[in-house]
C-alpha cells in the first residue's frame, strides 16, 4: 500500500467587476467557495456550491466560515461548514481507497472517484441528502440562537465547551442517547474523565438541557427524559469574593514602587468598578462620551440594560486622573485584556497585603474538598462589581436603589449579597459612623 500525501485547501475565489458608477474594477464582497486538492505535483479544484463573504465571513486560518454569520444568500455558517466537512471527509475516503489499491490517481480518476462518493452529477447527492447529526444540530443551535439572541462571545464559548465535552465521550451520540441512562453517563464523564466539580457539572447539564429543549421545540429531538432529570449533586454556596471598605481603601490609596508602576493602572480600573458597579465588559467599553459631570450612562454589554450611574468622589477622581490621556477607540480608562487584568489584580492585591485567609469548600462526586487561600489569590475583575454591591448594602443603601445602579431585575440574584450584608451589619454601622 502506497502512502499518498495530499493537501486540501478551501478558499473563496476573488472576482472583479466594474463599478457602474466609477468604471473602476473592484472585488466582489463575496466569492465562490472552492476546494483545491494537491498531490504529487497535480492539482484539482472543485466548486463547493456556496458563495461566502470574503472579509466578514471567511476565516483563512480554520478554512471555515465564522460562527454566527451567513452569506448573501442567507445560508448559515453551520450549513456551509457542514458541507465543507463532508467534502473533506469524501476526499479523504478517495485517497484512502487509491492507497489501498497502490495507485496514484490521475486528475480525471480523482474527479470521478470524488463525484461518485458525493453523488455530484447524479440524481442523488449525499451532501444534500445526508441526515444531520447530533453535532450538526448543535452547531445550528449555536449559530441560529446566537444570532437571534445576540449572544456574547462568552456565551458562545460556554456552549462550544459543552459540545466538546460530549464529543469526547466514547459513545455514538444521537438525541436518543440522552435518555436517563445517557444523561447519567454524561455526568460520570464530566466527573470521572474531566474531573469537574459538582457545581460545574450542574452548569454543563444546564447548557445541555438548553440545547435539548431547543431541539425538541424545533422537532429534531423526541427524547424527553431531560425534562424531568434532576440528579442530586452535593454543592455548597458559591463564595462571594469582595473587598471590605477598609480593604478597598487600602487598595485605592496604595503607593506602588517604581518597578510595579504598571499595576497602578490596573488598580485604578478595578477601583472604578468597585465605585460604579460596572462589569469588566462595560468598563472596557466605557467611552468619554458616556461620561457627564455627575454621572455615566452605559448600555451594558451582557444584558443591554440602559443604566445611569451617578459618580461619587472616588470614581470622579479616577476619571479626572486620566482625562488628559488618549486611549484607543476614545476609551475613558486604560483597560487591558480581561485575562491580563485578572493576572495583574492578584499581584495588586498581594502588594496591598489583601491576604485574609478564605476557605473554599466544594464537592467532586460525594467527596468534600476544603481549601484555604489568601484572598489576593482569588481576586479577579468579577470582584469589582461584587465589592460595590456588598459595600453599598452594608452602608445601608436600600437594595432597590442598588439594583438601579447594577441593573439587577429581581431580588433572587441580589439575595447572596443581601445575606452578606445582614451578617456584616455591625461592621457596616461602624463604617457609617466614620463617614
Amino acid at each position: 500500500m502506497i502512502n499518498l500525501k495530499y493537501n486540501i485547501l478551501f478558499f473563496p475565489d476573488k472576482e472583479k467587476v466594474k463599478n457602474p458608477k466609477t468604471g473602476i474594477s473592484e472585488y466582489k464582497p463575496d466569492g465562490r467557495l472552492r476546494m483545491r486538492i494537491r498531490w504529487n505535483k497535480k492539482t484539482v479544484n472543485f466548486n463547493v456550491g456556496f458563495r461566502v463573504k470574503i472579509e466578514k465571513q471567511w476565516d483563512e486560518t480554520s478554512q471555515r466560515c465564522k460562527h454566527r454569520t451567513s452569506n448573501l444568500q442567507k445560508k448559515s455558517a453551520s450549513q456551509i461548514n457542514s458541507t465543507i466537512q463532508l467534502y473533506e471527509d469524501a476526499i479523504e475516503e478517495v485517497f484512502k481507497a487509491f492507497s489501498l489499491e497502490d495507485k496514484d490517481p490521475s486528475k480525471e480518476e480523482l474527479k470521478q472517484a470524488f463525484n461518485s462518493i458525493t453523488g455530484k452529477g447524479n440524481n442523488t447527492n449525499i451532501i444534500k441528502d445526508r441526515k444531520k447529526t447530533f453535532f450538526d444540530y448543535f452547531d445550528l443551535f449555536i449559530d441560529d440562537e446566537g444570532a437571534k439572541n445576540e449572544w456574547t462571545i462568552a456565551t458562545t464559548k460556554k456552549l462550544k465547551t459543552t459540545k466538546n465535552h460530549i464529543l469526547e465521550m466514547p459513545y455514538e451520540i444521537t438525541f436518543d442517547f440522552f435518555d436517563e441512562k445517557g444523561l447519567i453517563k454524561y455526568i460520570k464523564h464530566l466527573r470521572d474523565v474531566k474531573n469537574l466539580r459538582n457545581s460545574t457539572i450542574q452548569k454543563q447539564l444546564k447548557f445541555l438541557k438548553w440545547f435539548l429543549r431547543w431541539a425538541s421545540k424545533n422537532g429534531y429531538n423526541n427524547e424527553k427524559a431531560f425534562e424531568n432529570f434532576q440528579p442530586k449533586l452535593k454543592t455548597t454556596e458559591k463564595k462571594v469574593i469582595f473587598l471590605s471598605w477598609e480593604e478597598l481603601m487600602q487598595v485605592y490609596r496604595h503607593k506602588f514602587p517604581k518597578n510595579k508602576a504598571h499595576l497602578e493602572r490596573v488598580r485604578d480600573v478595578f477601583c472604578f468598578q468597585c465605585f460604579t458597579s460596572l462589569r469588566y465588559s462595560d468598563v472596557a467599553n466605557l467611552k468619554r462620551h458616556n461620561i457627564s459631570e455627575k454621572y455615566i450612562e452605559v448600555v451594558t454589554v451582557k444584558t443591554t440594560d440602559s443604566l445611569r450611574i451617578e459618580l461619587n468622589d472616588y470614581s470622579s477622581e479616577i476619571l479626572k486622573k486620566y482625562e488628559g490621556e488618549e486611549f484607543a477607540n476614545n476609551l475613558a480608562l486604560p483597560v487591558i485584556s480581561n485575562q491580563k487584568m485578572n493576572d495583574y489584580l492578584k499581584l495588586v492585591a498581594e502588594d496591598c497585603k489583601i491576604n485574609e485567609p478564605v476557605n473554599i469548600t466544594y464537592y467532586k462526586g460525594n467527596v468534600r474538598h476544603d481549601e484555604t487561600y489568601p484572598k489576593y489569590a482569588l481576586m479577579g475583575t468579577h470582584a469589582g462589581r461584587r465589592t460595590f454591591i456588598c459595600n453599598a448594602l452594608m452602608l445601608g443603601i436600600p437594595a432597590q436603589t442598588v439594583m438601579k445602579w447594577t441593573g439587577h431585575s429581581d431580588y433572587k440574584s441580589m439575595k447572596p449579597y443581601i445575606d452578606i450584608a445582614d451578617k456584616e451589619k455591625e461592621n457596616a454601622m461602624k463604617l457609617f459612623n466614620k463617614r
